[in-house]
């Protein structure tokens, strides 16, 4: 049994890819005991498949009528479970909530998809970029005169999907505990990195935010919460929003006489103190500029690569990272006080804990 706040839950995870294996990993990381059910004679439990980590796997062919009553009975003794198949899939192979709910009533049933499960465009292929682009978060990010910058797919799959899957379940699982009944949680990108963009869209209504890409206080368009290269080629971070963070950014770069830093926030500065900003970080190291700023209130970081990162003094501190099988990877987030979560293994090889899991879920081995 899994250790953390879930501990006890059990989920099943119907093998996708992106968002749900994500959201999966993170009830895992959490304690659940997440059995995840792989297509019989695919492939999978490579050790760098991260998302994968720390769930049993059981094989099964869906379309085999033996294999159907596995999975079914698996969905009757399960907490949650979780999928991320187009709209209607899940119904065709006779596992949809209906039938689902019917065998377990408090069951709550996690669907993961881009577009959602209605809508014009709910049938429609898409991706990360496609999704975020029709919330507005996409057309407002980027530089000014270029085209709006691809994120990674932190937005929209992780943020905008998987982060809002898991909360639903955890949700979802607290109400079933009073009411005895489960439900259906529609996780959808479109709408969850929607929610995202909250704030955004209260600035903007309050005439606080234009649709001019990084002309905003947030988006690169203030000169005190950009990014900035350094003399070494590599970059650092100021977020020094508030007057005194800002005092002190001026202090700690020898600008605090200068008047054209002397109204923070007069919009029609910004341009000549960007300039003033980037060819003063440019005289000196990433690392030169750390030995300034970082640890202070000028609100500073270093931008740091993947290889960088886990060695970051902060971050071995903090245990931020660990290796598993020598894959260096992020460690279990949040933390909890009394019931710390932890990784429950590494990724695991396709249909390896069948018998187990059945065994353990009390299920009977049928012929295939």
């Amino acid at each position: 049994m899994g250790k953390g706040p879930l501990s006890g839950v059990k989920v099943v995870e119907f093998q996708g890819i992106g968002p749900g294996p994500f959201a999966c990993m993170l009830l895992s990381d959490m304690g659940a005991d997440v059995v995840r059910i792989d297509r019989k004679g695919g492939a999978g439990g490579s050790k760098f498949d991260v998302l994968a980590r720390g769930r049993r796997s059981v094989a099964l062919d869906l379309k085999n009528p033996a294999d159907m009553i596995v999975a079914l009975e698996l969905i009757s003794k399960a907490d949650a479970l979780v999928e991320g198949f187009r709209p209607g899939v899940m119904e065709r192979l006779g596992l949809g909530p209906d039938e689902a709910l019917k065998r377990n009533p408090k069951l709550v049933y996690g669907r993961m998809t881009g577009w959602g499960q209605d809508g014009p465009l709910a049938q429609a292929a898409g991706h990360d970029a496609n999704y975020i682009s029709i919330t507005g978060a996409l057309g407002a990010m980027g530089r000014t005169g270029a085209n709006p910058s691809v994120p990674l797919n932190l937005v929209g799959d992780f943020g905008g999907g998987a982060l809002y899957l898991a909360m639903g379940i955890c949700a979802a699982l607290v109400e079933a505990k009073t009411s005895g009944k489960g439900q259906v949680i529609d996780a959808a990108i479109t709408d969850c990195t929607a929610s995202l963009m909250a704030m955004m869209y209260g600035f903007r209504a309050a005439g606080m935010w234009t649709d001019n890409r990084d002309s905003n206080l947030l988006d690169g368009g203030a000169p005190f919460y950009d990014v900035y290269e350094t003399s070494d080629g590599k970059y650092v971070t100021i977020g020094s929003l508030e007057p005194q963070f800002y005092a002190l950014l001026l202090e700690k770069t020898g600008l605090k006489d200068d008047p054209a830093f002397s109204a923070q926030m007069d919009r029609n500065q910004w341009p000549a103190m960007e300039a003033k900003l980037t060819a003063l970080i440019k005289t000196k190291t990433r690392d030169e500029w750390a030995s300034i700023m970082e640890g202070t209130d000028v609100c500073f970081g270093p931008v740091l690569n993947m290889a960088e990162a886990p060695n970051h003094p902060h971050n071995v501190a903090r245990k931020a990272f660990l290796e598993i099988d020598g894959v260096v990877q992020p460690a279990p987030a949040p933390r909890f006080s009394r019931t710390p979560g932890e990784v429950q293994g590494p990724p695991a090889k396709l249909g390896a804990h069948t018998d187990e899991v059945l065994a353990a879920w009390n299920i009977e081995a049928r012929p295939s």
